[in-house]
């Protein structure tokens, strides 16, 4: 019997080894056959990626600052936080990090922006369904708890290195958060203004678009907020598959323990981080701040 008991574990492994291969098997055809239609349907994505980098690095500097302050300004309407936003930004171009923070802002700001054109959607329907929040969860779950060197591999397996890859990376990375906080803002709003905004007539449309999505935004700012803190988190990683920016001088440095190097393009990364946090925590207080005066 106890000789018997012991033919398990290699049962076991025979078995994990068999599923492994299978896998891999499974994986590496998929890759071979679908491979070259992905790098063609992500190619305008490429492109652009491309383009707008080589227009923020090749624009002059005079102009890169007076639309980082305005925006600042726009978010904070704070001249504190304008100030500082574009003291920063000199600070950088001192220190000659000019070209990798444009590098950097770009792919930010297209992850950014993709992560709010896929993520609120989402979130609308995880509020509006109680099912797709169920079957939405566990993947926003795995989402922000795997470690991202893991789904690194069958990216990279299908797309190569590059911008692309680097993109999708911080997407699965960066998405959770306005998902989540979106459907939160929307199941918040209080069920008295919606039944008077159903005494009224509006349509389910209405409600969402008139009622549900102004009263959610505070929420949805926050969730664009964490969305950018954890896009920038993410910059080193994609810098090891080919993704250019302030994450390249870090592992440079990392590999040759040039420590200045390091701890410079890495503050430049938290220069960003506290400047993209102050605007947009400043635009949601103002925001949340504005629906209750509207409330009352």
């Amino acid at each position: 019997m106890w000789e018997s008991l012991t033919e398990f574990p290699d049962l076991g492994r025979s078995t994990l080894s068999t599923m492994k291969k299978a896998i891999d098997a499974g994986f590496k055809g998929f890759s071979r056959t679908y491979g070259e239609a992905l790098e063609n349907f992500f190619n305008p994505l490429l492109h652009f990626l491309v383009w707008f980098e080589k227009l923020l690095i090749n624009t002059p500097w005079p102009i890169i600052l007076l639309v980082i302050g305005a925006l600042a300004w726009l978010g904070s309407r704070s001249w504190k936080v304008t100030g500082l936003s574009v003291l920063a930004f000199v600070v950088i171009g001192v220190f000659g990090m000019w070209e990798d923070t444009m590098a950097t802002l770009a792919i930010i700001s297209v992850a950014t922006f993709l992560c709010i054109l896929i993520g609120i959607p989402i979130g609308i329907l995880m509020a509006r369904s109680d099912r797709a929040q169920t079957m939405i969860t566990p993947v926003l779950d795995v989402m922000q708890t795997i470690p991202s060197f893991v789904y690194l591999i069958p990216v990279v397996m299908l797309l190569g290195i590059g911008k692309v890859p680097g993109l999708i990376a911080v997407l699965i990375y960066a998405i959770p958060p306005i998902v989540r906080l979106t459907n939160l803002g929307i199941r918040l709003v209080d069920p008295d203004v919606l039944e008077a905004a159903d005494a009224f007539g509006a349509s389910p449309r209405q409600k969402l678009l008139g009622v549900q999505i102004p009263l959610a935004l505070p929420n949805i700012f926050a969730g664009v907020n964490q969305t950018i803190m954890m896009s920038l988190s993410m910059v080193v990683i994609a810098s090891m598959i080919g993704v250019r920016g302030l994450g390249v001088p870090v592992l440079r440095a990392v590999q040759n323990q040039y420590l200045a190097l390091g701890m410079m393009n890495g503050l430049a990364i938290v220069a960003l981080a506290i400047i993209f946090d102050r605007i947009s925590q400043s635009y949601g207080k103002r925001l949340q701040a504005y629906r209750g005066q509207g409330r009352d």
